[in-house]
């Protein structure tokens, strides 16, 4: 996937469907980073203890876990619109909930937890839906494009939110009353909080708007459909399970989600907090730096995939042997301004294989099946990996911060390097076809 040209964008924007879905998800995408970076900030200012971050995380993971791949069939049966509509709507409540509570000083952990499950419990349907909708609006020929500037959006989402509720969380208070940064309860930083979460609350607000005028076509007429929700699931992964690279991918892609994933989610605000000067901003400008250096990744990806000569598989498994050195090396970071230099390029990398993963898919996996394929996907990438966050902040009880960045890197490094001696792995990519067809028998 190429970022899209000069010509392709403006037919893109004629179509009334894609203009609406394109500012909705500007507005929602940045509005995602304040909760992003407001909720792991709210959990160590109540507890001041990592592992009861890595238990929110576990507890919003799991309900999206165990309902993601039935929101991936519920999405191939239904209109994607209606999905993401009723799901953002439930994550609006959420959030807006969670704002008054923290303003009004009645935030707990208790209530927290419950938050965070129904919040999972909305994005296991959101996430399949919203990645869903774009064949359901635009030709084929205007995918690629359409992929590209959504892409685009949501990583300059990450440049720009996260270091906007950073600055909001740490000046939230007003500068000339001591101790203004506490609410009446005590809770540090607390009005700076509140305010990310209704920020974020406000962007799903502009996002439900732009749903409610989306019209898609055929989207009224009933999906021919046999057997259960549950049998579209079994469907879908059988289908994952008998493509032998597929299957290859989503175990590799599971094992760096595991082991990785969780001490990277628990372990920056951790460093932030612990070794770095500026709190809530340093976090803002490290998730900042990871976010730019994936719209830089975005932006190349076309040129390192051809200077690849096409083998994607290659070029994912070098970048994370260079991303795992680049993650062990973070701990040993003298300053914000370096730490967030080792992010870009781990983000850089990320970023490349990103665009060419999600492409590959696209043109591989029978639209009938892009629901499921992409639930699965997204099971595997926020359904597991947080669960091993849990793990991490009760290893941040016995073990340090450095032993616990420096293993999760070279565990990196040693897992692409040990897969690049599998054929299916290290050739994803080679010769790819396009799209499938519908193969008789799976778009029920």
């Amino acid at each position: 996937m190429s970022a899209p040209s000069a010509a392709s964008t403006p037919r893109l924007f004629a179509n009334r469907n894609f203009t609406l879905l394109f500012t909705g998800s500007a507005i929602s995408a940045v509005g995602d980073q304040f909760t992003l970076v407001a909720l792991p900030w709210l959990v160590l200012k109540l507890t001041g203890n990592p592992g009861a971050l890595g238990l929110v995380l576990m507890v919003m993971a799991l309900p999206r876990a165990a309902f993601m791949l039935i929101g991936g069939a519920v999405v191939d049966r239904m209109s994607p619109r209606r999905v993401l509509l009723v799901s953002r709507g439930v994550n609006t409540a959420f959030v807006v909930l969670l704002a008054a509570l923290v303003l009004g000083g009645g935030i707990r952990m208790s209530l927290l937890y419950l938050i965070a499950a129904g919040i999972g419990l909305s994005t296991a349907f959101a996430f399949p839906a919203a990645s869903s909708i774009l064949p359901q609006m635009l030709p084929r020929e205007q995918l690629q494009a359409a992929n590209g500037l959504v892409m685009g959006l949501r990583q300059a989402s990450m440049i720009l939110g996260p270091v906007l509720a950073g600055l909001l969380i740490a000046g939230g208070a007003a500068p000339h009353a001591p101790g203004a940064l506490a609410n009446a309860h005590g809770l540090a930083d607390a009005r700076g909080m509140g305010l990310s979460f209704a920020v974020d609350a406000l962007s799903f607000v502009v996002s439900l708007a732009s749903l409610l005028l989306i019209r898609l076509p055929g989207e009224d007429r009933p999906k021919a459909a046999e057997g259960g929700v549950l049998a579209d699931v079994v469907k879908g992964i059988r289908h994952i399970g008998a493509d032998a690279q597929l299957r290859a991918f989503f175990l590799y892609l599971g094992l760096v989600s595991v082991f990785v994933g969780g001490p990277v989610q628990v372990g920056l605000p951790v460093l932030a907090d612990t070794r770095l000067h500026h709190g809530a901003a340093s976090l803002g400008l490290l998730m900042t730096s990871y976010g730019g250096g994936i719209l830089l990744g975005n932006l190349a990806s076309q040129r390192s995939l051809r200077l690849s000569g096409g083998r994607l598989g290659l070029l994912i498994l070098g970048f994370d042997t260079l991303a795992g050195l680049l993650l062990a090396a973070l701990p040993q970071a003298p300053s914000t301004t370096f730490c967030a230099i080792l992010l870009a390029l781990m983000g850089c990398f990320a970023g490349v294989a990103q665009v060419g993963v999600v492409s590959w898919i696209q043109r591989r996996v029978p639209i009938a099946l892009m629901g499921r394929t992409m639930s699965l996907l997204f099971f595997v990438l926020m359904g597991v990996g947080p669960i091993s966050a849990a793990l991490a902040g009760a290893l941040l009880k016995v073990t340090s911060l450095r032993t616990l960045f420096m293993g999760a890197g070279f565990l990196l490094s040693a897992i692409a390097l040990a897969c690049l001696s599998r054929p299916n792995l290290r050739g994803l990519g080679v010769g790819e076809a396009e799209r499938a067809t519908d193969p008789e028998g799976v778009s029920g």
